[in-house]
């Protein structure tokens, strides 16, 4: 008799393998270990506050960098099932909401502010552009208000009218801004993160 086994769903690719594992919920952790590697933003001791954290790869990717004497916050409408190490913590809310009451959770300044926050998509290339920039702007006013003078900013954006409008949004609040695509992306998505280096006071 023949054992079943489960096939590996149409997007499946190495990265997804790896993340296996590795025992990562999700092939997104390479895009942060990428950003990390070229521009070293988190660093021993950091508070990091992960915007939409589910399903929790870059929670988990930012308490190794942190280490035990560091906090990751995360945020997210979802719930995160993972198990995570102490230095970690999850707050439900939902970032739209600019008078949550999740803010209260938060509790002081972080160094660094990241999300790799998509929208639900539809197939409309334009719609979800235009969706994606309405969770970019909540996550750069998040940023504005949490983020400490000289802290850094991580932010997946899809490609589309307001691109321009965004980038030069970060660009005011900071000292130094880059784009970056990973190689860990999936060649045939229009998401590119914005990196806002040493916030300004």
């Amino acid at each position: 008799m023949k054992r079943k086994t489960s096939k590996p769903g149409p997007w499946a690719d190495h990265y997804t393998r790896r993340a296996k594992k590795e025992r990562y919920p999700a092939r997104s952790v390479y895009k942060l270990k990428e950003i990390q590697k070229k521009y070293r933003l988190i660093h021993k001791g950091d508070r990091v506050l992960d915007l939409g954290c589910a399903p929790g790869s870059w929670l988990l990717a930012a308490a190794e960098l942190v280490g035990g004497s560091g906090e990751v916050v995360g945020i997210d409408i979802q719930p995160v099932s993972i198990a995570l190490p102490k230095q970690v913590r999850v707050v439900t809310g939902d970032i739209l909401e600019a008078d949550g009451a999740w803010l209260e959770d938060l509790k002081g300044t972080f160094q660094a502010v990241i999300s790799d926050m998509a929208p639900a998509t539809t197939g409309n290339k334009t719609v979800d552009a235009a969706r994606s920039f309405r969770l970019c702007e909540a996550a750069l006013a998040i940023a504005e208000k949490y983020l400490a003078p000289g802290g850094f900013f991580v932010c997946k954006i899809f490609q589309g009218s307001d691109f321009q409008t965004f980038t030069t949004g970060v660009k005011a609040r900071f000292r130094q801004q880059r784009i970056f695509k990973p190689q860990s992306s999936r060649k045939a998505s229009k998401e590119i993160y914005l990196i806002g280096i040493g916030k300004k006071s």
